[in-house]
């Protein structure tokens, strides 16, 4: 938590002089209103994002001159700061009227989750109902998934939740106002030192635990990432740390796939089990500074680190932390394009949040030019019981084959949704059966979502596959974060599809064609139930073969699925 080896400034891009010469002049009043909002923040290109917010969080918008003149305090174009703020679903850019004035804000906005579990559980009809019942001040929203599949229908009045959401629920916490969300509560600092936590941290910085024994541990383990991609672990310490230094670290916590909610769960309860994993890392690799990166969404969550975060720096020198990396909490700002680990990284590097073409790799070259560690949320929250509790312990857990645990993130048409910690290579059938209390009442299984929106959509006579890494691609779907989404028969899997895919739609970054363009093409394609089978195969190809990113390559197998699978549901 110190100053890094190498003092971050060196990291970053140097400073450049403006780009406006043809641009207006700055608004001298605009100019006075940033510069005060901003007084005692460092002027550094990497933190436009997180100064868009605080110009967003006290206007509710974002106005052009107020750009204009947080362009100039950067010492950056005006074109430049523009396209990141628009880029962002979270900030509302709005130009000048025709009078030279700028229209006030909505009073309050209120984000109806339209996701799959949402939609499921009656978010349209909310969305239907609730314009006319809150008024002309409120203004209500379609938003992408915010990550309470569990607490479907989920709505967000400002940035406070209103889980399992009613017309009531919703008109009660608008009549609220808009008030701080209040972080849930977790295990903190002294509860989790009282716990034996970050002795093990402790061991390692004393020389009582090397390096080796660490990365080899967790080589042993087979842990593997738990955000998606499902790298090894250990592996990827071992090639970060063989890279030049100074190395960088990188924290994905911006689960923005349909059907995820593991992270933050975990978060909430236990946000010391992670740092303490996540400094373990650090240590391991030798890395000089953190970057902890976090939805926007999880406004609670943000409240609760910073609160943990400010306690762990003040307690880490008696923690023998000296030599200990710095570290900064970052701010999404609503795309789920930053779920990607490089679109993360130019995220955090102040810019729009574009996947980066490959090679070089982000172990070589990732954040501001640097080697860098990239892990999600929930791969460092293994760390510590891996490491206390030994690498058999991790690896001897499992079923049908399968090594090591799996935090599913269950929502849809069970009886209990939520974060069920299960063995890997558990069956949809035992998870629903067993950890979710079986289906709801009504209700027969009839398809599934084993890895979120991406993920691909199963039928129920393929419920008793081993859920894990590499046992569903024959099957043309992959577990991903472990977001299942559970169907029954009353539930049309085309109707789930179009959901999926409008969710593809809305999230393409727009940077490759394949994507952006098929995207469109295929919800045009599949807006009824006669659907060109043979184009969208074709489409489906191309966006597999030529899109940068997973986004492209994976958006079409909701619709591969329903055609391989539910061949029923659609017009001969």
């Amino acid at each position: 938590m110190n100053a890094p080896v190498i003092p971050i400034q060196v990291l970053r891009e140097p400073a450049r002089k403006p780009r406006n010469s043809g641009e207006r002049p700055v608004d001298a009043e605009a100019l006075k209103t940033v510069g005060e909002l901003l007084a005692g923040r460092p002027m550094r290109r990497d933190l436009l994002i997180e100064h868009l917010h605080v110009l967003n969080d006290h206007g509710g918008q974002l106005r052009t001159d107020h750009l204009a003149a947080l362009a100039q305090l950067l010492r950056l174009s005006v074109a430049e700061v523009f396209e990141v703020a628009s880029f962002y679903h979270h900030f509302e850019v709005v130009r000048p009227q025709a009078d030279g004035g700028f229209a006030p804000p909505a009073a309050l906005t209120v984000r109806v989750c339209d996701g799959i579990a949402c939609e499921l559980a009656g978010a349209g009809d909310l969305l239907a109902r609730l314009p006319a019942l809150l008024g002309t001040e409120v203004r209500v929203i379609a938003a992408p998934c915010i990550g309470r599949c569990e607490q479907a229908p989920a709505v967000a009045v400002h940035q406070c939740p209103v889980p399992n959401a009613t017309l009531q629920k919703v008109q009660q916490a608008v009549a609220a106002g808009v008030r701080a969300h209040e972080p849930e509560p977790c295990t903190g600092l002294d509860a989790y030192r009282a716990q034996g936590g970050y002795r093990l941290l402790e061991q390692c910085l004393a020389g009582e635990r090397d390096v080796e024994s660490v990365i080899g541990a967790m080589e042993s383990s087979g842990l593997r990432g738990l955000g998606g991609a499902g790298f090894p672990a250990g592996r990827k310490w071992r090639i970060v740390r063989s890279q030049p230094a100074p190395r960088l670290m990188a924290v994905n916590i911006d689960e923005g796939e349909p059907g995820t909610f593991k992270d933050r769960t975990y978060l909430e309860r236990d946000p010391h089990r992670f740092l303490e994993g996540l400094l373990i890392a650090a240590w391991a690799v030798g890395v000089d500074a953190v970057y902890i990166y976090l939805r926007d969404e999880y406004h609670g969550c943000r409240t609760l680190l910073e609160r943990e975060l400010a306690a762990l720096k003040a307690r880490l020198p008696s923690l023998g932390g000296a030599a200990l990396p710095a570290m900064e909490l970052r701010r999404g700002a609503g795309a789920y394009i930053c779920g990607e680990e490089s679109a993360m990284i130019e995220s955090i590097e102040g810019k729009r949040g574009l996947p980066r073409l490959r090679p070089p790799y982000v172990a070589q070259v990732g954040l501001f030019g640097r080697p860098t560690l990239e892990h999600n949320f929930e791969t460092l929250y293994w760390v510590r019981d891996i490491l206390e509790r030994g690498a058999d312990w991790f690896a001897g857990q499992g079923r049908h084959g399968r090594k090591g645990l799996r935090s599913f993130s269950v929502s849809g048409r069970v009886k209990k949704p939520g974060v069920h910690l299960a063995p890997a290579g558990i069956t949809l059938r035992e998870l629903v059966d067993e950890y979710c209390g079986g289906m709801q009442d009504g209700h027969r299984l009839h398809a599934y979502l084993p890895g979120g929106a991406s993920g691909g959509i199963l039928p129920e006579r393929l419920a008793d596959l081993p859920l894990d890494f590499d046992t569903l691609q024959p099957h043309g779907c992959f577990i991903g974060s472990a977001a299942v989404v559970v169907l029954s028969h009353q539930d049309r899997v085309t109707d789930v599809a179009r959901n999926l895919m409008r969710f593809f739609e809305h999230e393409s970054c727009g940077q490759c064609t394949p994507c952006r363009s098929g995207t469109a093409k295929v919800n045009t394609l599949i807006a009824t139930d006669r659907w060109n089978l043979p184009l969208l195969a074709e489409l489906s190809q191309v966006m597999r073969d030529a899109s940068i990113c997973g986004l492209g390559q994976a958006a079409p197998n909701p619709v591969d699925c329903v055609v391989k699978y539910f061949p029923e549901e659609l017009s001969a």
